[in-house]
């Protein structure tokens, strides 16, 4: 059993989760995620680990309600317990010093952006931050983000927050006024598929951590595939980072449909 000890609310739908997790707490890296489970024959969600404290021996998760189990999560309260947290799965990020990285990040997205944005400051990186919402409460982690950023820059689609427009506005006016060498993108398919289009465009390396329907997390059962650079590739080993550049993002919003209804 992992105990939560904290909670908070950054929306109606969306809760900060800290979870007693110490093996995972000391083990994890940037880019790392678990895969967690409510209660006893429930349904095994991936979560992105937003931050860890190996000392008090807790990860932090973001968790947006979408369907029954997310909402089950969401439901416990402090002292109570998950059933199941697995990991640290996936590849943790490749963090190097390149120069000035853009890291954006959309919704929640921010949540699994915030230990990337940490890493490559603490790497010597210059580091712009872009986060977008549709509105002004939908933005989460901007203190922790503006604690590790050079600079931050907010996005909002109906202008109740920071400047009105898409991630993609925001992300090219750095590119128009300075050299950027790499771009970190994490948010909704459809936004890292444009922010793609636009980081291509300009010829800029970027990486996206993509959000595919997940099973058990070790390669076994595909339901995580992708197409890369025109090849399969599964999320929860190969991944969940890849050159957004040579993702197939159409098929895998197609397969993100799936189960709509």
């Amino acid at each position: 059993m992992f105990k939560i000890v904290d909670k908070q609310h950054f929306s109606p739908a969306v809760v900060k989760l800290v979870v007693e997790a110490p093996e995972i707490a000391r083990a994890r890296k940037a880019g790392h995620f678990v895969i967690v489970r409510a209660c006893e024959g429930g349904e095994r969600i991936p979560l992105t680990i937003a931050d860890a404290d190996p000392v008090r021996g807790t990860i932090t998760l973001v968790v947006q309600s979408v369907g029954v189990s997310t909402r089950k999560i969401n439901a416990l309260e402090p002292g109570e317990a998950l059933i199941d947290v697995v990991g640290p799965l996936g590849r943790a990020t490749h963090i190097e010093k390149v120069g000035t990285v853009v890291c954006c990040g959309g919704g929640v997205g921010v949540a699994p952006l915030l230990p990337i944005i940490r890493a490559m400051k603490q790497a010597g990186n210059r580091v712009v931050s872009v986060l977008a919402a549709r509105t002004r409460d939908l933005i989460i982690l901007e203190e922790q983000v503006r604690e590790v950023s050079d600079e931050v820059i907010i996005m909002t689609d109906d202008g109740s927050y920071g400047t009105k427009g898409l991630v993609t506005d925001g992300v090219e006016s750095v590119i128009q006024r300075e050299k950027v060498d790499q771009v970190v993108t994490i948010g909704p398919a459809v936004m890292m598929k444009f922010v793609s289009l636009l980081t291509e465009k300009y010829g800029i390396p970027t990486v996206c951590s993509l959000n595919t329907i997940m099973v058990d997390g070790t390669g076994m059962c595909g339901a995580c595939r992708v197409t890369v650079d025109g090849r399969t590739r599964f999320v929860c080993i190969d991944g969940p980072e890849f050159d957004a550049h040579k993702v197939d993002f159409d098929e895998m919003m197609m397969r993100l449909r799936a189960y709509n209804d």
